[in-house]
């Protein structure tokens, strides 16, 4: 059997290094056990005030970070019905000032189920349903919850992730150039960097 010359050898390695590095490259840090307490103290507060919510109104202002945090906390069953729950009161609402942010927060949480689930087309649709979102006084100022817009154009939905800033400029009033910055990032196949926004 002939010998591999050199130059392909070298050739065929200068191939296939960048995709080991990548595939090599180490993963994010996991949360220190100080985040991860912080977090589950948010998680049984938030079930708490569930459980104290007895009227719709009280229900419409609690449900939106229940269903975030159960989410988070890995109970997507749970997290499903507190997102359809809210949807469900949201209507009987509009004119509250926490109407905005029910919309954004239902439609991110079932959306990021449906990604969950193998259903991108449907996720999508969630995350445009909740670009629809008027603002909120805490959505003018501190932006939009970005977490299923991240995980969207991970998934390679690049055209509806640009829709959806699009669609953020409306309410958000104090963006400081932020939408524009991620959009960028994005056409350059760069992760955006969302900092705090993949918190709200």
């Amino acid at each position: 059997m002939p010998s591999v010359p050199r130059w392909i050898f070298l050739l065929a390695l200068l191939t296939i290094a960048p995709r080991i590095i990548h595939a090599q490259a180490p993963a994010p840090a996991p949360p220190s056990v100080a985040e991860m307490a912080f977090r589950q103290k948010q998680y049984a507060d938030a079930m708490t005030a569930v459980r104290s919510a007895t009227g719709e109104k009280d229900r419409f202002y609690v449900l939106g970070n229940a269903a975030k945090l159960s989410l988070e906390q890995g109970n997507a069953a749970e997290a499903k019905a507190f997102a359809e729950e809210l949807e469900l009161l949201t209507p009987k609402f509009k004119g509250n000032w926490n109407y905005g942010n029910a919309i954004q927060d239902a439609n991110i949480v079932l959306g990021r189920l449906a990604l969950k689930a193998g259903d991108p087309a449907t996720a999508c649709q969630r995350l445009l349903a909740a670009g629809q979102s008027p603002g909120s006084p805490q959505m003018n100022s501190f932006g939009p919850n970005m977490t299923l817009a991240q995980e969207l154009l991970a998934a390679g939905e690049k055209a509806t992730f640009l829709a959806y800033l699009e669609l953020c400029r409306k309410f958000w009033t104090m963006e400081g150039g932020r939408l524009n910055q991620w959009k960028k990032a994005a056409e350059e196949n760069r992760p955006p960097n969302f900092g705090a926004n993949l918190v709200y």
